[in-house]
């Protein structure tokens, strides 16, 4: 016999984008992160990874862990594409974080401002963190590492979010 009961998921909102926001903000994200290393006096948002801030928006919004990874997958794969990184790389971290964003996006209401910091710092940290496993554990190479500078790419990744998430969120489709 079926039961009436309360679902606190069914109040989520998920959000909804026109076609092009959804193809032209990853594909900006990409360039820019390929483009601003080469800019002398923009060097310094190297240290920032768009490509992620972008990863974990539209996986949040969408709510559905088979879209956050399938767009981790490929925002990761064309970003290796277009980076000095090992091919794949990427690929694997933004796919496990486009997973976990949307997995917590329904769980959570991630339209809180605060939710969205914490989140960044948490899933950026994580992606750094499997960054070190596969490439010193995996492909058993060398490398220089810094939680500290990790904990600051975090914490930049999530200033980054606060600027550019409320420019998303007006791009959004209206019900």
């Amino acid at each position: 016999m079926a039961q009436l009961s309360y679902d606190p998921r069914r109040e989520l909102v998920i959000r909804r984008y026109p076609f092009q926001i959804y193809t032209l903000v990853p594909l900006a994200a990409l360039v820019l992160q390929a483009w601003l290393p080469s800019v002398r006096w923009m060097g310094g948002f190297a240290f920032l990874n768009l490509p992620l801030v972008v990863t974990i928006y539209f996986s949040l919004g969408r709510r559905s862990p088979v879209q956050g990874t399938i767009l981790g997958c490929v925002m990761g794969l064309l970003q290796d594409s277009l980076t000095h990184h090992t091919i794949g790389l990427n690929g694997v971290i933004l796919t496990v974080v486009g997973y976990l964003a949307a997995s917590v996006g329904i769980r959570i209401d991630e339209g809180n401002l605060m939710v969205r910091v914490v989140l960044n710092v948490m899933l950026s940290l994580l992606a750094s963190a499997l960054y070190l496993f596969i490439y010193v554990l995996l492909l058993g190479m060398d490398l220089q590492w810094s939680w500290i500078t990790e904990l600051l790419r975090g914490v930049g990744n999530a200033v980054l979010a606060l600027a550019l998430y409320p420019l998303l969120d007006r791009l959004q489709l209206k019900d």
